[in-house]
């Protein structure tokens, strides 16, 4: 911590980390809406509202930064949840063999 602060590099870190952050959670949409349905965007949610309050509670601002930008994705995903399922009607993602769709 002291190292990013001392170079200035504590923007880029939150930057490259929000990247990373937002990139793994491409990857779990998908699989998510796979698996479960839309019916896990609860699960979006209860993690999105943890990692509001965990942002609240922590006092370093590099890790509050990060856990309110993992709260936001959280709270992203519960719309691309709805969005990928659209995508999978449309046929640009497979559908799971095992599901039943409404479509």
């Amino acid at each position: 911590m002291e190292f990013l602060s001392k170079f200035g590099l504590s923007g880029l870190f939150i930057g490259f980390c929000t990247f990373l952050i937002i990139g793994l959670f491409h990857p779990v949409v998908v699989k998510a809406e796979y698996y479960w349905g839309t019916r896990c965007w609860w699960i979006f949610l209860l993690l999105g509202l943890a990692g509001v309050a965990a942002s609240m509670y922590v006092d370093n601002i590099l890790f509050s930064s990060l856990l309110g930008v993992f709260a936001f994705s959280s709270f992203w995903t519960i719309k691309e949840i709805f969005e990928q399922e659209e995508r999978v009607r449309k046929g640009w993602f497979p559908k799971n063999p095992k599901r039943k769709y409404d479509f």
